[in-house]
């Protein structure tokens, strides 16, 4: 599985310090290996998973979509790329409101 990062995404870790940036790529590879290592969401995010992690005694949430059964279906003798989307990571203040502004935005 490949990783599709959301402007939101690349923009919190284009703006951190090597220490955090490494450990979120710790946290997306992990993500990539399994990507039900997280917690569903409900309502208006049923689609979206949350994935927690601690760095330096701070709690800080990332937010993919995994990719549905149908899209991991194999078709025969054909190799397909599949994607997680990796829309947002941040700590929990104002994480979930500014998800779904930002999936508003989009209209998803």
């Amino acid at each position: 599985m490949q990783p599709n990062y959301k402007p939101p995404f690349a923009k919190f870790v284009k703006k951190q310090r090597m220490p955090l940036q490494l450990a979120i790529e710790d946290a997306v590879e992990e993500i990539l290996e399994n990507p039900s290592v997280g917690e569903q969401k409900s309502g208006d995010l049923r689609d979206i998973y949350v994935y927690k992690f601690k760095h330096n005694q701070a709690e800080y949430l990332v937010a993919y979509r995994p990719p549905s059964a149908d899209e991991l279906c194999e078709r025969d003798n054909e190799i397909e790329l599949v994607y997680i989307d990796f829309y947002q990571v941040g700590t929990h203040e104002n994480f979930y409101a500014d998800l779904k502004n930002y999936l508003k935005s989009r209209g998803k």
